[in-house]
């Protein structure tokens, strides 16, 4: 029997994840290769054979996206799985029309065959787009069920930049296995706030062994989902975060109007600082598209450590990387931030600019006052610390959104305010109610 010639179109996240559930050890099917877009410098390397299965003992190359046609012809693809997150719905439609004009059929695989099944309770924190307020969120429920009594681990969706193969399964218990990992910013900044509040962290590769050997020390499981994807775990409850900055985006945007439409519960986030407009559209579109979600009314007020280093000084922000890549926001807390505690001037960023931060604000044209803290590598970690060198002359402190003490992978000379956010339910239901009414002991 002929096997179906597939290649599977990602990011270094999902992409893997399908491969694993649907594709290794499955006749039927030949991956051929991996298209790459979104982070930098995954074009070019292997899905490792140590991960691949007993089909594929050379491994499987990964390509860069813009090869996407060429491939499907000289590789003669049968079939293109799209599998990664945070795009338009137009976005989608547009590649599966390139797709299906190269020759190649164009799929989409859903929850149902990605979805692996624990031992344990899962809660699954997901949201419509990146940047919406997961990390608060998923802090926020950490905290409930501590409350409650429960031994919480949290899994993180992957961000395996470096070798696939020792990421395979990694487990943060502590600063020391961040360094031993050699985690980049954008691992820092969603294990660190994990690990200040004593949970135990697995991220990685190979999801099925990463949840076997989490559930040999947790009660409950957290899933902390990235971008704006859908669960890698069959869930026990789903919550999902919704964003009125960015109103019908919940509608629009892939697989975020998926995750809208599983969920048992949805935050409104951001209600004290978005349009009242804003908010009832939000409110509208959940009611007719999923009825009978709880949904929680919440707000990220914004906290700085030092405020007189702010108050009337020239500052330069640094914002979360992926809020204003992947999330097209022009800003974050830092600018909320810097505005509410009374900055003189937010110094453009962009002028500032070198190598691939440089790179950065040419591929994404909103962002230019603030600088995103982009560090998937060694060499945008230099770049950035570059970026800031170059600032300091002009700038009386640095204003940092970024949930990570930068100064622990980059010397920074200018004083530092770091910025915090929690989520803060307004009215009830909470979400720590939600919790005790499903896992109450």
């Amino acid at each position: 029997m002929n096997k179906t010639r597939v290649l599977i179109m990602g990011a270094a996240g999902r992409d893997f994840h399908v491969f694993n559930t649907c594709f290794r050890d499955n006749n039927q099917y030949e991956v051929v290769c991996f298209t790459a877009t979104q982070i930098p410098d995954i074009a070019g390397r292997r899905y490792p054979a140590e991960l691949s299965g007993r089909n594929y003992p050379e491994g499987i190359e990964i390509f860069d996206e813009a090869d996407l046609v060429a491939l499907i012809r000289d590789r003669q693809i049968d079939e293109v799985v799209f599998a990664y997150s945070d795009v338009s719905h137009d976005y989608v439609m547009h590649h599966a029309s390139t797709v299906l004009a190269a020759g190649a059929d164009f799929r989409l695989i859903g929850p149902k065959a990605t979805m692996i099944k624990s031992s344990k309770p899962v809660v699954s924190i997901g949201a419509v787009r990146t940047g919406a307020g997961k990390s608060q969120t998923t802090r926020a429920v950490c905290k409930a069920l501590q409350d409650m009594g429960f031994k919480v681990v949290a899994i993180r969706h992957p961000m395996p930049y470096g070798d696939l193969v020792a990421q395979e399964c990694m487990r943060f218990a502590s600063y020391e296995d961040l360094d031993r990992h050699n985690c980049t910013i954008e691992e820092r900044e969603e294990f660190e706030p994990h690990i200040d509040k004593g949970i135990v962290v697995y991220c990685g590769v190979d999801y099925e062994t990463i949840i076997r050997e989490a559930e040999r020390e947790a009660d409950i499981i957290v899933w902390d989902g990235g971008n704006n994807d859908f669960p890698f775990y069959k869930t026990d409850l789903h919550i999902v975060v919704a964003d009125p900055h960015r109103p019908g985006h919940e509608l629009t945007w892939h697989p975020g109007e998926t995750n809208l439409k599983m969920a048992d519960v949805i935050i409104i986030n951001k209600i004290d600082s978005a349009d009242r407009a804003a908010i009832d559209e939000v409110r509208s579109n959940i009611a007719r598209v999923n009825p009978e979600a709880v949904v929680i009314d919440g707000a990220s007020p914004v906290t700085v450590n030092h405020p007189e280093k702010i108050r009337g000084k020239r500052v330069l922000v640094i914002e979360d990387g992926p809020t204003l890549t992947h999330g097209s926001m022009a800003y974050g807390a830092g600018v909320v931030a810097a505005r509410k505690f009374g900055a003189a001037e937010i110094v453009n960023a962009k002028q500032y600019a070198v190598g691939s931060i440089a790179d950065t604000y040419a591929k994404y044209q909103q962002v230019s006052d603030v600088l995103p803290a982009m560090g998937y590598g060694e060499e945008q970690i230099r770049d950035m610390e570059d970026t800031i060198r170059r600032a300091d002359r002009d700038i009386d402190a640095i204003v940092s959104a970024t949930p990570i003490d930068i100064t622990r992978v980059m010397r920074v000379d200018c004083p530092i305010v770091r910025v915090g956010y929690d989520l803060q339910e307004i009215g009830f239901p909470t979400v720590a109610r939600v919790l005790a009414t499903r896992f109450g002991k």
